[in-house]
This record gives C-alpha cells, structure tokens and sequence, in this order.
C-alpha cells in the first residue's frame, strides 16, 4: 500500500500542529508498513503510482480541490476543521476585524485565500475554487471523499451540523509520541510559578489575554512559539503588554519542549478554538496541569481533567490558572493519553480506514 500525503505549501515554513500531525502520521505509519510520501500541494505530483491520496486541512479546500480533479483517485481527508469565525468577530483587530463583523465565517476564510495569494503570493491552486467559493467546495470535497478522518467525535458533528453533509468518518485522535514524552515523572519538580504556553503566536491563540491575565502577579509566564505570518503587529503588542515576568522563546522542536514541560506546573492555552491543542496533550502527558479553551473539541478529550477559561475574560483566564497551579495532578489524565491518544494507535486507525477504503474498490 503505496499512500500521498497532501497538505498546505507553508507546511514547513510556517510550522503548527497541523505539521505535527502530518510527520508523525506519516512516521508511525512507516513503522507499521505502510509507504508514505509527504508533498506540498503547490508541488507537481505523479498520482500514478499511489494507491490512495491522503489531505489534510478541509478548511484549506483550494489546496485540494485541483488534485482531487486531476488524480481520479480514492481519497481521505484529516479535516481539522477549525472554526475561527468567533475570533475574526469579536478580537481581530484592523480593516479586516471590521470587515469579518459584517460577513458569514464561509465567506472569511474566502476572504483569506484572496488575501493569502495577493498579500503572500500564496497561489491558489485551484481554479474551480474561485467560482465555488469556500462552502460549495467543501462540501464536494465532503461528498466524494471516501472518508473524513476528523480528530473527534465531535469534530464531525460540527461539520455534518454547518455543511448537512454526512460521509463515512473515523475518529484518529490528536496524539503524543511515548518516546518523547514519558510517563515516568517521580523525580520531576514542576514549579507552581511558572507557567507556560506553547504554539504559534498569533491572536487565534490569545497569548495577548494572557499577558494580561498574569500582569502584576507571583506567575512566571514564558511564551513558546514564532509569530505567525502577517501576525507581526499583535507579536508587538504582546511583547509591549508584557512585564518582567514574561519571557518569550523562539519555535522549539519537541524534543525541545521536554525540559520546559518537566517544570513547569501549568500549560495554558486560552485559545478562541481548538481541535485539540497538541501542546496541551503533550504538557499533560508529562504531569502538567492544563488550562485550555472549551471552544472547539477540547472537552472530549480532556473532560474533568483540564481547568477551562473564556478566551475573552482576562479575569477567567488568571482564575483557571490560578485553580490549575494550586491542584494535584491527576494521574488519571497521563493514563488516558498513553491508553487513547498515542502515534502508534492514531497510525493503526488510520491504517484500518485505508485498508477499509482498498477493499471497497477492489
């Protein structure tokens, strides 16, 4: 079984989960006997020689749209279908907050994609896109997949309940890697001062609420994370917002992360959404307490086990991690994750959905 990994042109420029998610797919697959090839979607593609063409990112649709038209060929789609429509209206900032006030999220992300490629030079690779528009597209995209490979249960319910389309789906969890991230934590000291958040800096993520929420406080708060693109001016801010006892340090490589996991008593990511947060999944499984958004599919995931904010309540915010740095952890949560939510089971869904999807064809 020969797969093509498909996924966004900035995949490795501009790093987020969505790349984690793709490596670490593609790796334990690998281990598990399954050929895998990882290309951009701006990249010219020899479809022939796979047996089955895997997407990523259903919001993107114009990444995908051309390649599905041109292979003829069997298709999976990891969705990760965020929803960044509360954000766009209630926190951007500038001529686009006002803009995105007044219009559907569908036609947001639209708005985006024209942006992207005017702005950035990001091409779009798709003519059809343009005369499809963001939702008719996903919703071809939806209706010919041979199945939907979304994060959570829930995930899917969020799409089926906006674009009243069902399609066969498998859950495959977010996960962490074992390896890297041990449940072994005895001689671990996680300092309840000290604070961090991990991912993409950028107004989605709220680390400038969070700035504020531990302003003037005993919390020692380092943020890890590259401003995205074209998020230059909110990195400002929150460098300008911060006091002396905030730190910032560049992108890190997991393995990277593991030292700042080990001490740290709290993992904070007060996002507008999130499918799942990986950052979060990875301070959990090394014995950090979480404080994470409900928005999104969070609470499937975590459930009792993470303390939860209002992204824009500064005061809800520093209340969650106050809770968070105080209480015990509970082990309950590691063992969760290293039953549920590993590469190696996330790998071996997947393998079972392709393998689910060749003996149909055959």
């Amino acid at each position: 079984m020969k797969i093509l990994f498909i996924s966004r042109s900035t995949l490795f420029k501009d790093k987020g989960g969505d790349t984690v998610q793709v490596q670490n797919t593609a790796s334990y697959l690998r281990k598990i006997d399954v050929e895998v090839d990882i290309r951009l979607c701006n990249e010219q593609i020899d479809y022939a020689i796979y047996d089955l063409i895997h997407f990523f990112n259903i919001i993107r649709p114009a990444d995908i749209l051309r390649h599905i038209e041109q292979s003829k060929k069997p298709y999976v789609v990891s969705t990760i279908y965020v929803d960044y429509s509360e954000y766009e209206k209630k926190a951007r900032q500038g001529i686009s907050g006002l803009l995105f006030k007044m219009v559907p999220g569908d036609a947001i992300e639209y708005t985006k994609v024209i942006a992207r490629f005017l702005v950035n030079g990001e091409r779009i690779i798709s003519p059809s896109y343009i005369l499809l528009g963001q939702s008719r597209s996903i919703k071809k995209i939806m209706r010919e997949a041979a199945m939907l490979l979304p994060n959570s249960a829930n995930e899917y319910r969020r799409l089926v309940s906006h674009y009243k389309i069902k399609t066969r789906f498998e859950v495959i969890p977010n996960a962490v890697d074992p390896v890297l991230f041990s449940s072994d934590s005895g001689s671990w000291l996680h300092d309840p001062d000290l604070i961090i958040c991990a991912g993409r800096i950028e107004g989605r993520k709220n680390q400038l609420n969070l700035i504020k929420a531990l302003h003037n406080t005993r919390f020692k708060l380092v943020i890890i994370g590259s401003a995205s693109p074209n998020q230059s001016t909110y990195f400002e801010a929150c460098k300008e917002a911060a006091g002396s006892n905030v730190s910032f340090v560049g992108n890190l490589p997991q393995q990277e992360l593991i030292s700042y996991y080990q001490r740290a008593k709290v993992h904070v990511l007060p996002s507008w959404f999130e499918t799942t947060g990986l950052s979060s999944l990875e301070a959990a499984a090394m014995g950090c307490n979480i404080v994470v958004t409900p928005k999104g599919d969070t609470v499937e995931y975590f459930e009792n086990y993470a303390f939860y904010c209002e992204p824009d309540s500064v005061h809800s915010i520093f209340e969650a991690i106050e809770k968070a740095s105080l209480a015990p952890y509970d082990e309950a949560l590691r063992h969760k994750i290293f039953t549920r939510y590993t590469w190696l089971q996330a790998a071996a869904k997947t393998k079972a959905a392709y393998q689910e999807i060749m003996q149909r064809n055959s």
